[in-house]
């Protein structure tokens, strides 16, 4: 099995003070010209899921109502996986660029949580105008926008 070396860039912040992503020193520069780019693709590493049972994992019970009873771990965001990465597409509300600092309006991932790359969103390479979904899921929001105000308590079992 071949192996790569992946390391944290910065974490994720959830407090009193907001959703924020902080960087580490050395990759502020990296930050250069992300301002015009509302919002930021963020990959980062299910840390919580980092472990022998969580990566083998392949097949497990649907969290979702209205789906099939299993699902494959790739047919679901679920964190348990061979490789505990996760991406969330994410809008900026600020970007301090003295610290490193990106405020984020939501992500999903706790407090604490390891960051391992972001990439600016752009509509060309990552929109998909009329995506393909199953049934189950069609009626879910079709943007990140509109997800904010869906009633995701509806479309879980937990």
């Amino acid at each position: 099995m071949e192996q790569f070396i992946v390391k944290s860039i910065g974490k994720i912040f959830v407090d009193d003070e907001g959703m924020r992503l902080v960087l580490d020193k050395e990759y502020i520069p990296a930050l250069t010209n992300l301002e015009d780019f509302s919002y930021i693709n963020v990959l980062w590493w299910f840390d919580k899921c980092d472990n022998p049972n969580s990566r083998s994992k392949l097949v497990e019970k649907s969290p979702y109502k209205n789906s099939p009873e299993l699902l494959g771990t790739f047919a679901t965001r679920s964190p348990e996986r061979p490789n505990p990465i996760a991406i969330s597409c994410s809008y900026v509300t600020y970007i301090d660029y003295q610290n490193g600092v990106i405020g984020l309006a939501y992500i999903d991932a706790e407090n604490g949580t390891p960051v391992l790359d972001i990439k600016p969103y752009t509509p060309s390479l990552d929109r998909v105008e009329n995506p393909s979904v199953p049934e189950w899921c069609s009626n879910w929001p079709k943007t990140v926008e509109e997800s904010g105000e869906f009633d995701w308590s509806a479309v879980f079992n937990f």
